[in-house]
């Protein structure tokens, strides 16, 4: 990833939503819920890990038909790639969206334990957590993968996936796995011995996704990208201390619509000169009846992130993530 001088421009007052109410039933139909428990009479919460992961390269597939002259039908493929995002912008993003989900779950009621302290425990000494920053080789939907990079707000001593909190593909993630596992064993024996629910939180940031409606927009910036937490692969964990588990998952994306990225098409004339060149061949076999070759296109997408911009879309759809998560929390509580 080339690396280039930016001025951030973080101001947590502005990505921050307000105290969170009661989820209504039509809100929680956007967060799927697993387990009631882990939360009954909590007063103190502990955050034991604060995953932001970030999609850097995605592979996607859908089946098309008709093609270049209807004879053929084919696959579509599409390699997105996004540039300019630094380690440091991608730790600014980590440590403003921490900090505003410990300032929602105190405006929310809960106390939220110091991480020193819970991390000295005996318990979570054992916990092994993942090299850092973890990149992890990832499987998006069937027929569709992508690499991500996965960063821990700094306070967090340790970057710890538990079971679930990433679909790996490949055996680069199966080492990750295993650790995941058994730190699950130090998330829940810490919760047990202390009293105190643990919280796990991963949200999996997606740069390519299309506008949706009912999108966040920033006031005064063109909208020429959009900007999610992910469904599905961004959710949360709370081991309870009396032995129960709790899972909410984002049943839909957390998104942002602005001017956050540059798009522009990377194939080379020669990838789209020879699958032009496949495509007439195609269609030219199916009609004399040799039974439709099928070449599909590929397409290459070039995103390079706009300094500052990207930030505080990112930012601000894991506030709003937070909000919605906080305010389940304060439901099941």
């Amino acid at each position: 990833m080339p690396r280039h001088p930016v001025i951030l421009s973080f101001a947590l007052a502005g990505v921050t939503l307000a105290a969170p109410s009661i989820v209504s039933a039509e809100e929680t139909q956007t967060l799927k819920v697993s387990g009631t428990e882990a939360l009954r009479g909590a007063k103190t919460v502990a955050i034991g890990s604060f995953n932001m992961g970030f999609i850097f390269e995605s592979t996607d597939q859908t089946k098309a038909t008709g093609g270049m002259i209807g004879a053929f039908g084919g696959t579509t493929k599409a390699r997105s790639e996004l540039v300019g995002v630094t380690p440091e912008m991608m730790q600014k993003i980590a440590d403003a969206a921490h900090a505003d989900f410990v300032q929602q779950l105190t405006a929310a009621g809960f106390s939220v334990a110091d991480p020193g302290q819970t991390f000295a425990t005996a318990e979570l000494t054992r916990a092994k957590g993942q090299a850092f920053p973890a990149e992890i080789n990832i499987e998006l939907e069937k027929k569709s993968k992508g690499k991500a990079v996965f960063y821990k707000p700094a306070v967090l001593p340790k970057l710890v996936f538990l079971p679930g909190d990433f679909t790996g593909s490949g055996f680069s993630s199966i080492g990750a796995s295993m650790t995941a596992g058994q730190d699950s064993g130090a998330f829940s024996s810490y919760a047990k011995a202390s009293a105190t629910p643990i919280v796990d939180v991963t949200y999996l940031v997606d740069f390519s996704d299309q506008k949706r409606p009912g999108a966040f927009s920033f006031g005064g910036l063109e909208v020429n990208a959009n900007l999610s937490v992910s469904a599905r692969f961004s959710r949360l964990t709370v081991m309870g201390a009396n032995g129960k588990t709790t899972t909410i998952t984002f049943r839909d994306p957390v998104s942002v619509d602005g001017d956050f990225i540059q798009k522009s098409d990377a194939s080379s004339g020669t990838d789209k000169t020879t699958q032009a060149a496949a495509n007439v061949a195609g269609g030219v076999a199916a009609a004399f009846g040799f039974g439709g070759m099928r070449f599909g296109k590929t397409r290459k997408f070039a995103f390079t992130a706009k300094p500052g911009n990207y930030e505080d879309g990112a930012a601000k759809a894991a506030s709003l993530a937070n909000g919605q998560l906080v305010g389940q929390m304060t439901a099941l509580r």
